[in-house]
Order: C-alpha cells, then structure tokens, then sequence
C-alpha cells in the first residue's frame, strides 16, 4: 500500500507539473498574440533603416536601435560586443543584355554576387557556355571555356518538400562557380537565381574565390529565373549568341562592428546560459525582412514575453543578434570565441533563421539520448500545431558553439515561399504576416522555458495534459 501511494502521489506531481506547463505555454503565446513587439520592431528596421549589409551605415543604424531597444526592456545586461567585418559594396546599379545579333538585344535582370570582383569599365561581352553543375564544367575543360561567360543553370529540385534541402542541392554553384570557371580561363559567371519561383528577381548570395590568384579571378553576377529561363532557351537555338554585363561592386577594408546582446541573469544557475538569436545583418536588394530581421525581433521578444508572462528563469537567458551571417559568418565566430576564452557553460542555444513564415517545429542538433526526451514535449505544443520534432541542423551563427554539452536547435518555419524572398528585392516588410511572426517567437519562447526549467540532463516526459 505504501509503496501504491507513493506511485500515486509521483503520478499527481507529474500531472501537476505539466498542467503547469501547459498553462505557462498559454499564456506565452496568448501575450505574443495579443501584445507582441516583434512586428513593431521589424517595422523599424525594415520600413526606418532597411538592409543591413556588414559594414554598411545601415548596420550600424541597426546595432544602435536594437540596443536601445533591448536597454527598454529593463533586462539585467545589455552590451555590444565588437567584431570586425567585411566591408563588400554593390556600387552603381547593374546591366545586362543577351544579344542576338549586332544590334539586336534583350535585356536581363542580374545582380552581383556577394563579394564578386566589378567587371571592367566598359563591361563584358561574351559568347556563353551553359553548364548544370561543377562537375560539367570540369568535362569541358579550357579548350571550350576559355574567353566565354559560363552560365551554370542548375534549378533547385521542385520535387523535394523540404525547400532547404533543394536550396543546398544547388548552392554550390553559386558559391564556388566563379572561383572553378575562372581556373579554365573564363571571363565571367551568371548564376541562375536559387529560386523555386520563375519571376523576374535576381538573387545575390555570398560567393568565394578561394585561393584564386588574383589575375584569374572573374566577376560572377545572378540571373533572374525567367531570364535564365529565356537564356537557356535562346542559347538552344543559337550557340553563338553573346551575353554582356557590368557591375561596379569593390571589396573594402575591414571594419569594426558589433553582436548586440541582452541577457536575463539565472535565478538559480546563473553560469549556465540558454541563447536565442538570428542575424542582424542582411543583404542589400531588400530589407532584410525575413531574412534575418525576424529572426533577430523573435529573438527580442522571447526575453520580453519571459518577463511579461511572470516567468523568473532559472538559468541566464541570453538574446545575441550576431553580425555577419551572410558574407563571413564573423559575429558568430566571435560570439563563440568569447565564450570559450570566458569558460562560460553554455546549455542550450536556438536560431531563427528560416523566416517569419507559419512555425511548423524545430530541428535538433543533440544526442539521441536528449531527443528522445525532448520528444516528450511534443504534447505541449500540439494546441498550437507545432508537430515538427526531428533531429538536423540548427543554425549558423549558433553552429560554433558546438559541443559535446549543447543542446542547438532552430526554429523551422513553413519553408515553401522562403527562397522567393531569400537575397532578392522582395525580401521586404509587406511579405511578412504579423500573425505567423508572434507566432513564431511565442514557439521559440516556449522551447526556452522548457529547457531553462528542466535543462538538458532532467527533462522528463510531460504526455499527461488536460484540456
């Protein structure tokens, strides 16, 4: 009989508790709901300073109202901490034409890439070799790229669902197609846009030329979907066509900029910190409104919606907005490199980097040992159709934390109308729903209070709840 009660009275707690939770989850997203800030904030930074590339004065207007912006909030630490960036200008307004005959031309949608060298003055005018990979290019060898423009138009895989995937299947391209086309004596590099959508927005993206001596280095510019569409199509009828385009972006020094950080200090263990982040910094065609300013003013909010809900963590919860995701990934190096120096014991880290759209779950980078417990949250969030618990990546700005005592997770937003937005134009204030971003960031403050009250080595399972 004693034993019995005993089990009873473990079962109640049990239940106890994770009515508690549920509760506590409520209340979160009820206030995210009905009193957020995050669709405010991003208002600001999309509609008052814009895109943010590294370097750029922009960024800089974004460290200082993020930071003012968090010092509102009454946390128990706000800093900056510095980091130094590159400085990659796009320069005068890009050109480009497909010509048919002398005389006779179509005009393009193209945009350089992220640190691409600019062409010569007068431009560059060319005959075109397409390819569909880097491997191809290889194949044909300098005899038959030599003096050309290589178009790589290798489109993103419409037939996988999760469009991340797609956009990795592809990327490469883009990254690297400047830096192998010019080892073969290539003259150039458009890139089709990675893009799901046919439309008329280029795609920038961050490129690399590697060791590349510099004498074989080539400019290297995206095309838009349907003028990629409209090129291949051409190139199909006539192999002789040219291609010309101009762009005058440069390759700065270095300059100083900054993470900006806010933390609420642990009640109980206050050495042991939870982070939660996205990128400050964007790229320049838009405003950087999915990609990462909401996942930066989520990030805000989770501090914000923690306090406003009355919960006093137990651990120190910490918002990074990181510097330099999109061309050089230096604030979250930085941020890691710090940490280290300091021994800080660092738990649980979660990224928002996907988007403002609709949040369907998290990916987990743990032990499967952690998983599976994690796995038991999973009722807690069914009332707010979060079903989607699978163990993958996280996040880049979070990834050099990585070790064997961290837990890293990033929120995974409905990711089909991502990559329409991803580096182009369109990455703007208007495409985001104000709904699916508080959303997003009540889903990302739920997962922190659990892991703040249960931390990595304790979470048991919470399947018992009550309506």
């Amino acid at each position: 009989m004693r034993n019995i009660l005993f089990l009873l009275s473990i079962l109640v707690s049990i239940s106890v508790t994770a009515q508690e939770d549920a509760d506590n989850i409520k209340k979160i997203y009820s206030t995210s709901l009905t009193n957020g800030k995050s669709y405010e904030w991003l208002d600001h930074l999309s509609n008052q300073i814009g895109g943010r590339l590294s370097g750029s004065l922009n960024a800089e207007k974004a460290v200082e109202y993020t930071k003012e912006e968090l010092e509102k909030l009454g946390l128990d630490k706000v800093w900056l901490q510095p980091v130094m960036v590159p400085r990659w200008v796009r320069g005068a307004p890009e050109f480009a034409y497909i010509e048919t005959s002398p005389g006779k031309t179509t005009s393009v949608n193209i945009c350089a890439l992220g640190g691409s060298i600019a062409t010569p003055s007068g431009g560059i005018k060319a005959n075109v070799v397409e390819v569909k990979s880097l491997d191809e290019l290889e194949t044909l060898g300098k005899e038959k790229i030599e003096g050309k423009i290589v178009f790589f138009n290798r489109p993103m895989q419409a037939d996988l669902i999760n469009t991340f995937e797609a956009y990795g299947g592809c990327v490469d391209q883009r990254y690297a197609g400047a830096r192998e086309a010019g080892k073969f004596g290539a003259v150039g590099v458009i890139v089709r846009s990675v893009n799901l959508r046919l439309d008329d927005y280029p795609h920038t993206g961050s490129m690399s030329y590697g060791d590349l001596p510099n004498s074989q280095r080539i400019p290297s510019a995206a095309i838009s979907t349907n003028d990629a569409e409209l090129l291949s199509n051409m190139l199909g009828l006539n192999k002789d066509i040219k291609f010309y385009f101009s762009q005058h972006c440069q390759q700065l020094k270095d300059v100083q900029s900054y993470n900006v950080i806010g933390e609420i200090t642990g009640s109980e263990f206050p050495n042991e910190y939870i982070i939660v982040g996205g990128h400050l910094d964007s790229w320049d065609l838009g405003d950087g409104s999915h990609d990462d300013g909401a996942g930066c003013v989520q990030s805000m909010d989770v501090l914000r919606l923690l306090k406003e809900s009355g919960i006093k963590p137990k651990r120190s919860i910490r918002v990074v907005l990181f510097m330099n995701e999109e061309n050089g990934l230096r604030g979250g190096r930085k941020y890691a490199e710090v940490a280290k120096a300091k021994g800080e014991k660092h738990v649980f880290a979660l990224e928002s980097d996907s988007g403002g759209f609709t949040p369907r779950g998290f990916t987990f980078d743990c032990s499967d040992a952690v998983f599976n417990k994690v796995l038991g949250w999973k009722e807690l969030f069914k009332p707010y159709l979060i079903h989607y618990f699978e163990k993958g990546g996280s996040g880049a700005d979070i990834g050099p934390l990585k070790d064997d005592n961290i837990v890293l997770a990033g929120l995974r937003p409905d990711s089909q109308r991502y990559f329409d937005h991803h580096h182009a134009a369109n990455d703007t204030f208007e495409h985001v729903n104000k709904r699916e971003l508080e959303l997003g960031a009540a889903t990302m403050t739920a997962l922190v209070y659990l892991f703040d009250k249960y931390g990595t080595e304790t979470i048991t399972d919470k399947t018992e709840l009550k309506d």
